[in-house]
């Protein structure tokens, strides 16, 4: 999953001998060009051959500049940048999720880029991604790709059992009672990850926290209900159960890609790997639907994706270079590149050309994006995440009840955000 979920202390300990980075070793050779370093955090696999083609282009149309670039693992570089950043040793551009960008540039990691070359196209990017970008008013990175949770569904199996993409939670029960029966496959699989299960929160018009207000709303009556629409999908005709391993997420969605369930909640990111499995050899059989609504009639999911955010410790020389790099990375024509090369979405109109919106997974995916919820501007919203992942995972495998664990979660939560109230 590409959400920013926490790496383990060993992980951080080793974060001082990351590869070499660029704000404190750049490897300049006098009157030579300025090297600097990326480190992009995309599927080393599937992303990134495309950004380090890129790159290359970029060298090639400016002499001047060198870029070094370090793939590194998206559930490790949070706290390898957060440590390497405290040690004036970090990378000069880092491709960061977007909830990390305002908890770093509350550090003072990250320099504002208001007025620069690297946002020199700001009125191209859809507002509402900018606004994610911004601490305190200004803002500090560049948006880069965009996602959001939607309900993907296998068409074929929809039309045998003849149910069309629910509206509601309640729709989609009866949906996958219905394609059990008429198809012996089971309907829906939902994931216990605390990300996956923000869309009930949504549907029940609330939140972990009122960031406004500054008060955690994780056990309030709307949340206890959104929790318990969430438990009840593990059980019943055409729902799968709850899977507790550590590979649930591998196998919900090979699952998924091998017809072996009809439907799942995803993310854009997983295009490509969709397209690869035995029931989508017919790009046109993934079916997109905006995530079911909840009883208040609201839907929708969370916002996600990555912006390019400048080192603020990197000398002028290197921010200056990173600001160019910066804006060619997040163009138009390198992000209908991106699009076409990996299916992720573009985060300006302009690269939706014809050729990007061809891409049926795309083009499903931008349909949905406007009920898409974008998250409080509070640098340490993403890590509430972290009490659910480690409560509902119990909650759904029956080891604790729902009252018990959002109890817990409230407690840990209140760690992380120590003047809020309950």
């Amino acid at each position: 999953m590409r959400r920013g979920i926490a790496a383990t202390a060993l992980v951080a300990s080793l974060a001082l001998a990351a590869t070499a980075c660029g704000g404190g070793d750049s490897g300049d050779e006098a009157d030579g060009p300025v090297t600097i370093t990326w480190w992009d955090t995309s599927n080393a696999t599937n992303e990134a051959p495309t950004y380090q083609a890129l790159v290359k282009q970029f060298e090639a149309a400016n002499k001047d500049i060198k870029v070094k670039y370090v793939n590194v693992p998206f559930d490790q570089a949070q706290n390898k940048f957060d440590t390497a950043a405290g040690s004036k040793g970090a990378p000069d551009v880092l491709r960061s999720e977007v909830g990390w960008t305002p908890a770093f540039a509350k550090k003072g990691f990250f320099a504002p880029l208001d007025g620069t070359e690297a946002l020199k196209d700001q009125d191209k990017f859809q507002p509402s991604l900018i606004e994610q970008a911004k601490y305190e008013g200004k803002t500090y990175g560049v948006p880069f790709t965009t996602d959001t949770l939607a309900l993907v569904y296998n068409k074929a199996l929809f039309e045998k059992a003849g149910v069309e993409a629910p509206k509601t939670w309640d729709d989609l029960k009866k949906a996958a009672a219905t394609i059990k029966g008429k198809t012996g496959v089971d309907g829906y699989w939902g994931s216990t990850q605390a990300y996956y299960a923000q869309s009930f929160l949504y549907g029940e018009g609330t939140d972990t926290v009122d960031a406004d207000a500054k008060k955690i709303t994780v056990t309030s009556p709307e949340a206890k209900k959104a929790y318990g629409t969430w438990q009840g999908l593990f059980s019943g005709k055409g729902l799968h159960k709850a899977d507790t391993t550590a590979d649930a997420y591998a196998h919900i969605q090979e699952a998924f890609v091998s017809g072996k369930v009809a439907s799942i909640v995803q993310g854009p990111w997983e295009i490509t790997n969709f397209y690869k499995g035995s029931a989508f050899k017919d790009k046109n059989n993934l079916g997109i639907a905006t995530v079911p609504a909840g009883s208040t009639g609201k839907a929708g999911a969370p916002t996600g994706g990555h912006n390019l955010s400048v080192y603020a410790g990197s000398d002028e020389a290197h921010q200056k270079a990173s600001m160019k790099f910066v804006n060619f990375m997040t163009s138009a024509k390198a992000q209908e590149t991106i699009a076409l090369k990996n299916s992720t979405l573009p985060t300006r109109d302009d690269a939706y050309t014809d050729k990007v919106k061809a891409d049926p997974g795309i083009a499903g995916y931008q349909g949905v994006l406007s009920s898409a919820q974008p998250r409080p501007a509070l640098p340490e919203y993403s890590s509430l995440w972290g009490p659910l992942d480690d409560e509902l995972i119990k909650i759904a495998g029956g080891k604790e009840s729902l009252d018990k664990g959002l109890g817990n979660a409230e407690t840990a939560i209140a760690k992380l955000v120590p003047d809020f109230s309950k």
